[in-house]
């Protein structure tokens, strides 16, 4: 983990100041990306659950919360517990707590904070969430999990998702709340059109389900998923109540690139996260070596990170502490010492890396806020 001593210290410096590699964010876009997308929920009339495995932050929950959304998603039990203890309402948890511990932390997450919710793929883990709810006269809010075609996690849209949607609204301390379909293959189809089609077909026997079921009487309010490559496309669809948009507080290398209605690059969202780093070695014409390599970064990609507002740079991973920059006619001089700023090519994983991150407002430094995991 990315380490630094005495983080509040840091609040009133310059960036120039800081210790690297720091993971930054901008916070006049990262309040302008919340903004946008609070306004468009609005103006299309969806909610919002946002997604909190981008950011790992109850700040930035509290300031999505405070700009409408009705609750926050988590991908881990850790995560709910972590989010949770600072007070966040609505935590929905999108991965399957399935196993004698996990379900034991949900069931006494959920006795302290009852309007938390989970989902469920399968009627054996439904009975078994059942009876330990019973045992602690608890009762939890059950979606059941749809697969969209991805094979990770939910039971298809057929017969079988019928019965165990019947058998969750018959358990006694399972509420039944509502069906989750998210397509995170969709969210990086390359091209605006090409994605909405992805997320039709992807989407539509999830839709088409929630409706029938509905007909049938069972007590569903609630159709999410979505995602911030979809946010614009899945809120048309009918049925759809709710997004669990992520990565548009921050932004990446690959969302950028997915092309957006206007072209081919996406612009709907600012790149709020960098990280910070320090050239620490330029010995040769051609090349300077910066202060971030396999630690700082996620490598989850095939590509890697890039300068930020600097041309004729190109970033290669040089060891676990180091970068290489092949300098080609930059546009502007590097020199031994300079302060550069990253843009990440994956959000999520690149957050999971350090424990705080240094907000800054232009140049200074105005608040520094801690990255939660909980406990595993």
């Amino acid at each position: 983990m990315v380490q630094h001593s005495s983080p509040q210290s840091a609040i009133g410096l310059s960036k120039s100041d800081l210790p690297t590699p720091a993971l930054l964010i901008d916070l006049d876009l990262l309040e302008a990306n919340i903004a946008k997308m609070a306004a468009h929920a609005k103006s299309v009339g969806i909610n919002l659950r946002p997604h909190a495995k981008s950011h790992k932050c109850p700040e930035i929950a509290k300031r999505q919360i405070a700009a409408g959304a009705v609750g926050i998603c988590a991908a881990t039990i850790s995560e709910a517990e972590a989010l949770a203890d600072a007070g966040i309402p609505g935590i929905h948890i999108t991965s399957p707590m399935a196993g004698r511990e996990k379900s034991a932390r949900l069931v006494q997450l959920t006795a302290r904070q009852p309007d938390v919710m989970a989902v469920v793929d399968n009627a054996i883990h439904a009975q078994q969430l059942n009876d330990a709810a019973s045992s602690a006269k608890v009762t939890l809010n059950i979606l059941v999990d749809i697969d969209p075609g991805m094979h990770r996690t939910g039971i298809p849209a057929g017969e079988g998702a019928i019965a165990l949607v019947e058998l969750i609204s018959r358990l006694p301390h399972l509420r039944l709340r509502g069906l989750q379909c998210y397509s995170g293959t969709t969210a990086h189809v390359l091209g605006y059109e090409a994605r909405r089609e992805h997320s039709l077909q992807a989407m539509t026997p999830t839709l088409e389900l929630f409706a029938e079921l509905r007909k049938r009487g069972l007590p569903l309010e609630i159709m999410t998923g979505g995602s911030t490559g979809t946010y614009n496309i899945d809120c048309s669809f009918p049925g759809m109540t709710e997004l669990q948009v992520g990565s548009y507080v921050f932004m990446d290398i690959e969302y950028r690139d997915i092309g957006g209605q206007d072209g081919p690059v996406y612009r709907d969202f600012a790149h709020s996260l960098t990280v910070l780093s320090t050239v620490v070695s330029r010995s040769h014409a051609d090349l300077a070596t910066v202060d971030a390599g396999l630690k700082a970064f996620a490598t989850d990609r095939q590509f890697g990170p890039e300068p930020k507002d600097i041309s004729g740079v190109k970033y290669n991973f040089g060891g676990d502490e180091h970068g290489i920059l092949a300098v080609d006619k930059p546009s502007r001089e590097i020199k031994l010492g300079d302060k550069l700023e990253f843009l990440v090519p994956h959000c999520d994983p690149n957050v999971n890396l350090y424990d705080r991150v240094f907000c800054v407002r232009g140049d200074r430094v105005e608040a520094v806020w801690p990255i939660v995991r909980g406990f595993r």
